[in-house]
């Protein structure tokens, strides 16, 4: 029995993650190199030891991809696995309560960097996967392929799908990248939005001043930088470039109503952030300016003096890293053009501005109404005894558009996490019924799929 199989092997599913998680998958750092390969070798291993065929560690430009298979019968559909093995930077160290790389539980939560994002929720699939192989309960073909670039653009997954179309034909993609409502309220995803991700540099004198005797004589660009960011929004939380909302898909009062029947605690929100008020684009809701809205946020901010006392300097340059969130019919790169022009013509001739894209998506939009959504949502309703809710995502996954370009198929966002997960922040965790519960469900998915496509 599949259940059985499942609680009897509870444990060491959770050590084996464990494993994973403590390998530093750091794919933004080249002095993680090794180790993002390592990841990726772990994870060929454990698809092999669950089961499937072909497993094996493929290189590319960049990081490997790790593929492997299970074809059981041509005339069943198959799924297309999605997942990434690499995480964000753990930085700032200090901040952890406990070591990034050394999973520790807290509360029936597991605390370390990818504990959700991703390597918690693709693991899911690899044991819900060894799980109906062991029991001969597989009722699809089933193709898996995880990656080592996500947090860093999947710059050379595009290109390998491209040239795969073959190896990777499926009926469907499923990813785990995603969240739900709450551990009471299950949801599926049924839209990301896209990503412009910029790194801005002002640059003044040739060298770092005094600022005492050059002070007030000289444009400071720390000053300068912050008061063109500034600048990038207007009163209303809207954002300052033109021509930025010229291609975005407004969606209709009876789409936005449906949206706004999704369970959202104002108060609660604000009491988990530690905030007194929410901010954002005037006349929307937070979960709308959080998911259907564009967005344009400060990453990174520096220049000048930032180490421990005093330095009374005026710097050379100072820089920022700028993400842009996307909706429906923006394109990332008539953003990024956009973005560049505005800044460079909105700053003064005192400084000179340079604006190095680094890597963007295209928004995605998945029907509700197709075999494949309705499997998942059956699902969540066999496993958790409700009907989740369709939602709107406020991240990004940017290959996911190019699955569709390059693959003719749709993509099921059929995640597990939380908000309060606190993904690419220090302390990111995910909780063990989240973990236990997704390899409970996705069974369910392959059953339910196998089922409406008419083939058990």
């Amino acid at each position: 029995m599949l259940a059985t199989y499942l609680s009897e092997n509870k444990q060491r599913f959770l050590d084996e993650l464990f494993e994973l998680i403590r390998i530093p998958s750091v794919s933004a750092d080249s002095k993680f190199k090794d180790d993002v390969r390592r990841a990726a070798e772990f994870v060929r291993d454990r698809l092999t030891d669950a089961g499937l065929d072909d497993a094996e560690v493929i290189d590319t430009a960049g990081h490997p991809i790790v593929f492997a298979q299970k074809l059981i019968d041509p005339a069943k559909p198959t799924v297309l696995v999605y997942g990434h093995y690499d995480v964000q930077p753990a930085d700032p160290y200090e901040l952890w309560h406990t070591p990034p790389f050394e999973p520790t539980i807290r509360n029936e939560r597991i605390y370390a960097r990818g504990a959700c994002d991703d390597k918690g929720q693709f693991y899911m699939h690899i044991k819900a996967l060894e799980a109906m192989l062991a029991t001969d309960a597989l009722p699809c073909n089933v193709k898996v392929m995880i990656e080592g670039e996500e947090e860093v653009g999947s710059d050379h997954l595009g290109t390998f799908v491209a040239e795969n179309r073959d190896k990777l034909a499926a009926d469907v993609i499923l990813i785990s990248d995603t969240s739900i409502i709450s551990n009471d309220v299950p949801s599926l995803e049924t839209g990301l939005r896209g990503l412009s991700y910029v790194e801005v540099t002002v640059t003044g004198p040739n060298r770092d001043l005094h600022s005492g005797v050059y002070g007030g004589g000289v444009a400071n660009p720390a000053n300068v930088l912050a008061k063109m960011i500034a600048s990038l929004h207007d009163d209303q939380g809207r954002i300052n470039i033109p021509g930025f909302y010229d291609d975005v898909a407004d969606l209709s009062e009876a789409e936005r109503a449906e949206l706004a029947k999704a369970p959202f605690d104002l108060d609660e929100y604000k009491r988990d952030l530690g905030i007194d008020d929410v901010a954002g684009e005037a006349g929307y809701s937070t979960n709308e300016r959080t998911s259907i809205r564009p967005t344009l946020d400060v990453n990174g901010i520096w220049g000048g003096y930032t180490g421990e006392g005093a330095k009374t300097v005026l710097p050379s340059k100072a820089s920022a890293k700028i993400s842009m969130r996307l909706v429906p019919n923006q394109h990332p790169d008539v953003i990024t053009d956009l973005f560049a022009r505005h800044f460079k013509a909105i700053a003064p001739a005192s400084v000179k501005v340079t604006v190095t894209p680094h890597h963007g998506g295209f928004p995605y939009v998945t029907p509700t109404d197709s075999v494949e959504f309705e499997a998942a949502s059956r699902a969540f309703e066999l496993a958790w005894g409700k009907k989740p809710i369709p939602t709107r995502g406020g991240g990004s996954i940017p290959i996911v558009a190019l699955f569709e370009k390059e693959l003719g198929i749709k993509t099921i966002l059929m995640g597990f996490g939380l908000d309060a997960d606190a993904l690419h922040s220090p302390n990111e965790s995910y909780g063990l019924f989240n973990f236990y519960k997704g390899i409970e469900t996705i069974p369910y998915f392959y059953q339910e799929y196998a089922r409406l496509k008419g083939k058990i």
